[in-house]
């Protein structure tokens, strides 16, 4: 441990820690402030790069929930139906206005097969073999090891077959256990029959009679329905091309006694348009805005700057501010509507976009545009894929950002690096000097003393010769 030396010296009583703290500080203040100074402008553009990371998520992300295929947005019909638990509705831009009287006489379903009886459960031994399952002219295959059980060929079906959309389990009933099958399959014909191991052998067209197999209940079938009173089938519930431009899911019967079936109405919805046009603007302008402030100044009351942004005059994000607004300036590949200026949206001095909901509403009631927005925005070089081709260089992994921040990373490495090399050499300095002036003041301690006593030497003898 090294000794521990008085600020203050104990010989002649110099201001040690002062001058050595004055003088190290002479050395090593111009290197400290240079590296305050850089250490604290690359945290502020680390931490602007972090917003505007986190300001590109969001606009993606709102833009993802936009293009969403499986709740599209844009669609210029929406659909209603007067009764869910029959029949749902969903629209496409190819539907047509109008209304549709539904009735569904049978929904499809799927197979559902036993097999025999087995009185010890799921433990019962099956012999050893290669199991066949077949539905709808496939044959999936399953090798049975010997010493496999009930319960172990349940758990071998379920693994192997279970993308296929085949399941088994066992049914614990009354006088045994049954490995039962079922199907994600629906439609009339894909009844599943199991055969290769003589004690799960299933016909899947025959009724199981007592302590056999067979099927459960009733067949497959097809989902039997009419749409103003077309009479059609369909081996699925969801069905997509019944009526040109919408898509019916089947989810209940309507009552065979009823006198109407369920009402299903297609009308145009310029609101909904509206609404998802509106969430795009929205969104593009958050994203401008969180830009824009990463990289303006900061002005008092008289227009002087105090403080810059962390991302003023920074390459990447006035080539990232370029590429997104060249993308809601240039023309797609539509052919009635191709520019986002034709629904009234258009592009502030600032950056920002301005709705005109007249012009929205005249190109909707006026121009007949509503069934081509989707495509403005969704398609194949529509607006959302310009914009994340223009996007992606900057957030995909590896990209502009990525690597703008690892430079940072390296930077605020190396400048923590000088730093511990200026910590070091501070205390090396310091100790150095400390143990000099503490020699120094000892020194002059002693000079001190001796000056003091030659001086006492000097006033005994005058006093002695003025006694003689």
């Amino acid at each position: 441990m090294a000794a521990i030396t008085p600020s203050t010296g104990v010989g002649y009583g110099l201001e040690i820690s002062k001058i050595v703290d004055a003088l190290v500080k002479s050395d090593t203040s111009a290197k400290s402030n240079q590296i305050a100074r850089q250490s604290s402008n690359n945290s502020a553009i680390l931490s602007g790069i972090g917003s505007l990371r986190s300001a590109l998520t969001a606009f993606q992300d709102a833009m993802k929930k936009l293009n969403d295929k499986d709740a599209p947005s844009f669609n210029a019909f929406a659909g209603t139906s007067a009764n869910e638990s029959v029949v749902k509705i969903k629209t496409t831009n190819s539907a047509v206005a109008g209304t549709y009287d539904i009735r569904v006489s049978q929904l499809a379903t799927g197979s559902k097969v036993a097999s025999q009886q087995f009185a010890g459960g799921g433990t019962s031994a099956i012999s050893e073999g290669e199991l066949t399952i077949s539905q709808n002219g496939k044959t999936y295959k399953v090798n049975v090891a010997a010493g496999s059980t009930l319960q172990s060929v349940r758990d071998q079906i379920n693994k192997e077959l279970g993308k296929e959309g085949i399941t088994a389990n066992v049914v614990n009933e009354a006088g045994g256990s049954r490995l039962v099958f079922g199907s994600t399959t629906t439609g009339k014909g894909s009844d599943i029959s199991v055969g290769g191991i003589p004690e799960l052998t299933i016909d899947g067209t025959q009724k199981m009679v007592g302590a056999g197999g067979g099927f459960i209940d009733a067949l497959a079938q097809d989902a039997e329905f009419s749409v103003d009173g077309l009479k059609l089938t369909s081996s699925k519930n969801v069905v997509d091309n019944a009526v040109s431009g919408l898509s019916l899911e089947l989810t209940g019967t309507t009552s065979p006694t009823a006198t109407t079936g369920v009402k299903v109405s297609v009308t145009l919805d310029n609101d909904g348009l509206k609404k998802s046009v509106q969430s795009f603007v929205d969104a593009y302008n958050t994203l401008r805005k969180a830009v824009t402030a990463l990289t303006t100044p900061t002005k008092d009351s008289s227009g002087n700057v105090t403080s810059l942004g962390p991302l003023t005059n920074d390459p990447t994000t006035r080539s990232l501010l370029s590429d997104i607004g060249k993308v809601v300036a240039e023309a797609g590949s539509g052919t009635q509507l191709n520019t986002l200026s034709q629904l009234g949206i258009n592009t502030q001095k600032d950056g920002t976009l301005e709705f005109n909901s007249t012009k929205f509403t005249a190109a909707l009631n006026d121009k007949k545009l509503g069934s081509e927005i989707q495509g403005l925005f969704t398609a194949d070089g529509g607006v959302f894929d310009r914009m994340t081709k223009a996007l992606d260089p900057y957030v995909k992994t590896g990209g502009s950002l990525d690597s703008r921040k690892s430079a940072l990373d390296k930077v605020t490495k190396n400048l923590q690096d000088q730093q511990a090399a200026l910590d070091r050499r501070t205390e090396l300095l310091t100790t150095s000097l400390t143990k000099k002036y503490a020699a120094l003041d000892t020194a002059l301690g002693l000079m001190k003393k001796q000056g003091e006593q030659i001086v006492s030497i000097f006033d005994a003898m005058n006093a002695q010769a003025k006694k003689g």
